[in-house]
C-alpha cells in the first residue's frame, strides 16, 4: 500500500474528516485513514434515532477505565470505530464554545483562540453542518417541567447556536436535518464517490506509528495494511485516548515511561497523556403515573445550566434531563427502575480532576491505561451534589410533581451532603468527553504537547487536531467545537 500524498490525516473522526476535507478541496492530496469501517450506508449510523444500536457493537471501541478509588470503575467509555468516529454514534447535542473557556484557553497560553478569533470559524463550520431543534419535544412532559423550573427561579433560555450559554432551562439543538445525522463524515465528506484522487480514504486501517526521519520529522505512518508517506504536514485526530497513545508508539511522549516499555525515545514530551479531562456526572430518577411522549430523538430534549455560586462568571453544573430512566450503573447495585419515567443527570461543568493515559505495552492491539482519577478532587463530588439538590428542587413543584409516582434512585432516605455524595460517586457515570490530553499552550509550559497553530512542539511537521488539544474542560457538550478545531487546523496548514 506504499502511496505518497501531500498530507496524512490519521483518525476520521469528528476534526478528522473536516481537516481531510477542506484540504482536498483546496487541491491538496489527501490521504485519511480510519480504523472502522464506513458510515455511507449504514442506517444506525446515519438515523440520528437509531444510535443506541451502535453502543458496544463493533462501531464502538468500548473503552475501559482502571480502577477508581473514589468513584465509578465501571464506566466504560464509547468511542466511535467508524468513518465520522464519534460524531456517528453520539446524540448530537451542538453547542458552540461558550466564551468563557475560550478565554480561559487563551488565558492558558493559546493565544489567537479567543472568542474573536473562533467565531468566524464557527460562522463557517455551521454553514455546512446543520443544526436545529425539535418542534416535536415540546410536549407537555417538557412543558411542565419548564413551569416548574420557573418556580425555582430559572428562567427559559435560548440555546440555540448564537445565544450565549446564561443559566436557565432550555430546547437542545441537534447537528442533524429531520433524523439525519450531521456528523462530521455526513456533512463534510459524503457521497465519497465524489473525491477522486484528491482524497483518498482507507478504512479498516490501523495506525501503528508514526514514521520519523533523522531530523525528527514526520514522513509517514506504517499501518495494518502498509505505509503511507506524505511530504507535508500529518495530522492525528485519533481522540483524547488514541492521539497521546499513538504519538508514544512513535517514541514521542515521557521518556520515563516509553524507556520503560522499551520504545525508542524519539522525543521527549512530558506533556502526552497527561490533563486527561472529562465531564463526571451522575443519575436520579422518578417513576411517572403515566407514559412520557417519546418524541425526543435520543431521549432528551431539555437541559438545565446553573451557578452553584450566584457570583461565579459562569455556569458550573449542567443537567441533562431525559425521557426515560437511565440506570446503566444504578441496576447493578440493585436500585429500582421502572419502564415509565425520567432521569436527570447533573454533570460538573469544568470538572477539576485530572487523569492520565498511559500505554500499558508497545502493541497497537493493546489498550492504553485510561484513568481518569474520578473525584480526587473534592471539589466535583460537590458539584454532583449540588446538582441531585437541584434536581429534587425541580421535581417537587407542580406541574412537574404530578407527573410523579416515586423516586427511583437514591431514594428518599439518602438525604444528607455526605450520604448524596457517596451514592452519586457510587453510580457516577460520564458524559463521554474526555479531553485534554495532548494540551494545547505555549512552548515554555512543560505541560503543553502543541502550540496555537496546532504544531507538536518540537517536530515542525506533525499537528494534533481533536479534543485532545483542550487545555481546559468546557463547559457545553464539545463536538461542534471538536469539529470547529479539525477546520481551524485545516486554515492553519493551508496559511
Amino acid at each position: 500500500m506504499m502511496q505518497q500524498f501531500d498530507h496524512i490525516v490519521i483518525g476520521a473522526g469528528s476534526a478528522g474528516c473536516i481537516v481531510a476535507a477542506t484540504l482536498a478541496r483546496a487541491g491538496r492530496r489527501v490521504a485519511i485513514i480510519e480504523a472502522g469501517k464506513s458510515d455511507e450506508f449504514n442506517q444506525d449510523a446515519l438515523d440520528a434515532s437509531r444510535w443506541k444500536n451502535l453502543v458496544g457493537s463493533e462501531h464502538d471501541y468500548d473503552y475501559q477505565i482502571t480502577h477508581q478509588p473514589y468513584g465509578n470503575s465501571s464506566i466504560r467509555h464509547t468511542r466511535g470505530r467508524i468513518l465520522g468516529g464519534t460524531s456517528s454514534i453520539n446524540t448530537i447535542i451542538g453547542w458552540r464554545t461558550p466564551d468563557y473557556d475560550l478565554h480561559q484557553w487563551a488565558s492558558a497560553g493559546a493565544h489567537d483562540w479567543s472568542p474573536e478569533h473562533v467565531s468566524p470559524i464557527f460562522d463557517k463550520l455551521l454553514q455546512t453542518v446543520h443544526l436545529e431543534t425539535s418542534p416535536q419535544t415540546r410536549n407537555a412532559f417538557h412543558h411542565d417541567m419548564m413551569a416548574a423550573a420557573e418556580k425555582i427561579g430559572l428562567s427559559t433560555v435560548d440555546f440555540s447556536p448564537n445565544s450565549a450559554v446564561q443559566p436557565g432551562i432550555g430546547y437542545l439543538y441537534f447537528n442533524k436535518k429531520g433524523k439525519l445525522r450531521q456528523s462530521s463524515s455526513v456533512a463534510f465528506l459524503h457521497p465519497l464517490s465524489q473525491w477522486g484522487e484528491t482524497l483518498t480514504i482507507f478504512t479498516q486501517t490501523q495506525a501503528y506509528q508514526l514514521l520519523l526521519d533523522n531530523n525528527n520529522r514526520v514522513v509517514g505512518v506504517e499501518t495494518n495494511r502498509g505505509k503511507l508517506t506524505c511530504t507535508s504536514d500529518l495530522i492525528v485526530s485519533c481522540g483524547a485516548f488514541d492521539s497521546p497513545a499513538l504519538l508514544m508508539r512513535s517514541g514521542i511522549g515521557p521518556a520515563d515511561q516509553l524507556t520503560a516499555l522499551g520504545i525508542q525515545v524519539k522525543h521527549h514530551v512530558p506533556g502526552v497523556g497527561q490533563n486527561l479531562l472529562d465531564h463526571p456526572d451522575s443519575m436520579i430518577a422518578w417513576e411517572t403515573v403515566k407514559t412520557i411522549p417519546q418524541t425526543d430523538l435520543n431521549s432528551m430534549g431539555t437541559a438545565v445550566f446553573y451557578k452553584t455560586d450566584p457570583s461565579l462568571p459562569a455556569p458550573d453544573l449542567m443537567c441533562h434531563v431525559g425521557t426515560a430512566v437511565f440506570d446503566t450503573y444504578t441496576k447493578p447495585h440493585g436500585y429500582p427502575t421502572a419502564q415509565h419515567g425520567f432521569s436527570l443527570s447533573p454533570n460538573v461543568a469544568r470538572a477539576r480532576s485530572q487523569g492520565s493515559i498511559r500505554l500499558r505495552s508497545a502493541d497497537p492491539n493493546v489498550p492504553p491505561e485510561i484513568d481518569f482519577q474520578y473525584f480526587t478532587d473534592p471539589y466535583d463530588a460537590k458539584i454532583l451534589v449540588e446538582g441531585l439538590k437541584l434536581a429534587r428542587r425541580l421535581v417537587s413543584q407542580s406541574p412537574l410533581n404530578e407527573w410523579v409516582k416515586r423516586e427511583l434512585f437514591p431514594g428518599l432516605d439518602v438525604q444528607d451532603d455526605e450520604t448524596l455524595s457517596a451514592y452519586g460517586r457510587k453510580v457516577a457515570g460520564t458524559v463521554y468527553h474526555p479531553a485534554g490530553t495532548c494540551k494545547m499552550g505555549a512552548e515554555a509550559d512543560e505541560t503543553a504537547v502543541v502550540s496555537p497553530t496546532l504544531k507538536l512542539h518540537g517536530i515542525e511537521n506533525l499537528r494534533i487536531a481533536d479534543a485532545s488539544i483542550f487545555p481546559t474542560m468546557i463547559g457545553v457538550n464539545p463536538n461542534l467545537t471538536i469539529m470547529m478545531i479539525g477546520l481551524r487546523c485545516a486554515e492553519f496548514i493551508l496559511k
